[in-house]
């Protein structure tokens, strides 16, 4: 089946990052569903792509790529500035005329779509699949890799040479306010935790962290047998996704 057609979308960021886009519309044209990639992702790998197709099937969608990824501007800060990379999407929804809103993220992109929502605000539901609670984890083989990446010299050589991401060096001064904190800003939007208990990147504790961090209206969905983020969501999650968001929605 063919994916749906995405049109090119240049956005810029408040502090002057550009973000490449890319806006694939819906007939439903009262929804709009911001993606948000996980690290070293984009909005054009396949596994994207796909979701991006299964979502349009609600709503309208606006994926791009964090800074420091593929074609976007800036390097990447692994989670602390990408909240205005998210806010920069949001505002394109509305200024095309969705007038709801509703950010889906993956990994990163599910650490940067809650925190967006609780620090930053205007969305009318939050989705974070896959997502880390709290920051630093090393718990896994994984996480560990991606540590080494980010920290070491050569690490984010590979990360540039092979994945197209920039990595901003040195480290977090402050430390950004952790998921787990910023869920309990969301409220009254309405936020959606949805992790795998075959993740090998983040434990389930990840997600009863996040769930328990965030005040109602909020609904976690532990997924059986499902891995991590994009390369393991499968059409019909990506659909319960999509029905949920519409049912708090209208």
């Amino acid at each position: 089946m063919p994916l749906a057609p995405n049109f090119p979308v240049m956005l810029r960021t408040e502090d002057g990052v550009r973000i490449d886009a890319a806006h694939t519309p819906s007939t439903r044209s009262d929804l709009g569903i911001v993606v948000a990639h996980g690290f070293t992702g984009g909005w054009r790998d396949r596994a994207t792509r796909r979701i991006v197709h299964v979502l349009s099937n609600h709503g309208g969608v606006i994926a791009f790529d964090f800074r420091g990824h593929g074609r976007s501007g800036g390097e990447s800060t692994v989670g602390d500035k990408e909240i205005l990379d998210v806010e920069a999407a949001v505002r394109h929804a509305r200024v095309i005329g969705y007038s709801k809103v509703a950010v889906v993220g993956f990994s990163m992109g599910a650490a940067v779509a809650v925190r967006h929502a609780g620090l930053i605000g205007g969305v009318d539901a939050v989705v974070s699949v896959s997502g880390p609670a709290r920051w630093y984890y090393r718990g896994t083989k994984p996480m560990r890799q991606v540590h080494w990446a980010i920290e070491q010299p050569i690490g984010r050589w590979a990360a540039r040479m092979a994945k197209r991401t920039r990595i901003a060096r040195g480290r977090w001064e402050p430390i950004p306010v952790p998921p787990h904190e910023a869920a309990a800003l969301i409220s009254p939007t309405p936020l959606l935790v949805v992790h795998g208990d075959a993740d090998t990147f983040f434990p389930l504790e990840h997600a009863y962290q996040l769930y328990e961090g965030a005040r109602e209206p909020k609904r976690l969905w532990i997924e059986q047998g499902y891995g991590h983020a994009e390369s393991a969501a499968n059409p019909e999650l990506i659909r319960r996704i999509g029905k949920w968001i519409g049912s708090n929605l209208f």
